[in-house]
């Protein structure tokens, strides 16, 4: 999809963040959905004040900022909360961690996970009520090897990923978690 960054040509877009009023004339971050007219050529965009657009869609407003050829007003507070956004935003899956709370149970075995016991982030699909949503689920590092492969993939493919993609662990746990996956 294209997002795109421009002047507001009017001054009657809300923000879809922050529900304020986006000003005629100020510059803002459209991010854009499928057109809920069903008219499949015309784009549609859910338009953000550029500091809420760098919060709330960091990736798509990265994008679209190094396609934009205007100037851009504050860019170096933007840059900043672009990275704030970034850094909050959790690790792909799959991923370690240590449990925060007591109330995980793993997917592999069923038995919870303890808090602040090593795990493995993967995502899954969540079936609530007619729609099928995606979220985590939790694996013991032992259970995460025998689960990844009877879904289809391999060992290495998990450790790899899990390389790659843990970012809260320190080296130690690192070396823990890898010695038991």
């Amino acid at each position: 999809m294209a997002h795109t960054i421009e002047v507001a040509k009017s001054g009657r877009a809300t923000c879809r963040a922050c529900r304020q009023t986006i000003s005629k004339d100020e510059l803002r971050f459209g991010a854009e959905a499928p057109n809920a007219f069903g008219d499949a050529g015309a784009p549609s965009y859910m338009w953000h004040h550029m500091k809420c657009g760098a919060t709330k869609h960091p990736d798509e407003f990265r994008d679209a900022l190094k396609s934009y050829v205007g100037d851009v007003p504050e860019r170096e507070e933007l840059e900043r909360v672009l990275a704030e956004a970034e850094a909050k935003k959790p690790p792909p899956y799959p991923h370690g961690d240590r449990a925060p709370t007591g109330r995980a149970k793993c997917l592999a075995c069923g038995e919870a996970i303890p808090k602040g016991a090593l795990r493995v982030a993967i995502e899954r699909e969540i079936e609530r009520g007619m729609t099928v949503t995606k979220g985590a689920g939790y694996l013991h590092p032992a259970c995460a090897a025998a689960h990844v492969e009877a879904n289809g993939s391999s060992h290495e493919a998990l450790t790899t990923a899990l390389r790659e993609n843990t970012r809260s662990l320190s080296e130690d746990d690192l070396d823990e978690l890898f010695a038991t996956v």
